[in-house]
């Protein structure tokens, strides 16, 4: 196994690393070693695993992990993992691919209790990087339980999330967890371009906030018109009432 920590280069204290090309680096030596690793990718909602599908599963064989229990309100979570679980599934029918899905159970809890103390933290603050934390380290716990190489997630392929941030967390884990890491920043050579491109062709769902209520509650966020939309959409998805059973036992979605 490769431990992309090896192609990490600072010359300085505070300097910012470039994690695309860690990356870059590490899939060399993937090709050089001819391996072709298993990768879990915890994704936050289908657009941020658009571009990142098309790029990793060139080089990878990967399983999406949708494992958000900051997402409120429950309604809303189930509409975003069956836009996941869609996407996945025509992704793997126009390109040829095997790419799995894979739903956590919902815990908004779990969540609570992580930012006690944090609900008034601006977005982008300490409350998301405990946030990063939660989903980053249940991908891990996962990763390890199922016999993959690495963990990663989709989350900074966001113009907004903090790659440095998501990467150092990622570290941190890969020490705690016994796991690899797989760094990343997605959104650097036209990622987030071409996942905007890529929701267009494949007409996905593009959610108006991140996901906790506290943000959402910043930004003036109608949820009364949030669940009205996410249960019309619910209630006419074939997968609805068997997603919805599975959430309420606190079981997972293969």
């Amino acid at each position: 196994m490769i431990d992309s920590k090896q192609f990490i280069n600072t010359r300085h204290k505070n300097q910012k690393i470039n994690y695309d090309n860690v990356l870059k680096e590490l899939i060399k030596e993937w090709s050089k070693n001819s391996f072709r690793p298993k990768i879990l990718i915890h994704s936050c909602c289908a657009p941020c695993s658009t571009y990142v599908l098309e790029y990793l599963s060139e080089f990878s064989d990967i399983t999406i992990f949708f494992s958000n229990s900051n997402i409120h309100p429950k309604e809303e979570y189930i509409k975003r993992m069956l836009v996941q679980k869609d996407f996945v599934e025509e992704f793997n029918r126009r390109n040829d691919k095997k790419i799995k899905f894979l739903a956590d159970e919902y815990s908004p809890s779990k969540f609570i209790r992580a930012v006690k103390g944090y609900e008034d933290e601006r977005e982008g603050g300490e409350r998301c990087h405990i946030c990063y934390e939660m989903r980053l380290d249940s991908s891990a716990q996962k990763a390890l339980e199922l016999g993959y190489d690495y963990f990663a997630s989709a989350l900074t392929i966001s113009p907004k999330k903090n790659a440095q941030i998501i990467n150092e967390t990622g570290y941190v884990l890969q020490e705690q967890v016994s796991i690899y890491y797989l760094p990343s920043d997605f959104k650097k050579n036209n990622g987030y371009r071409r996942s905007v491109e890529m929701c267009e062709d494949y007409n996905i769902y593009r959610q108006c906030y991140c996901g906790c209520v506290f943000a959402a509650k910043d930004q003036g966020i109608d949820f009364k018109e949030v669940n009205k939309n996410a249960r019309k959409f619910n209630n006419n998805h074939e997968d609805y009432e068997r997603f919805k059973s599975i959430i309420k036992l606190g079981e997972e979605i293969v």
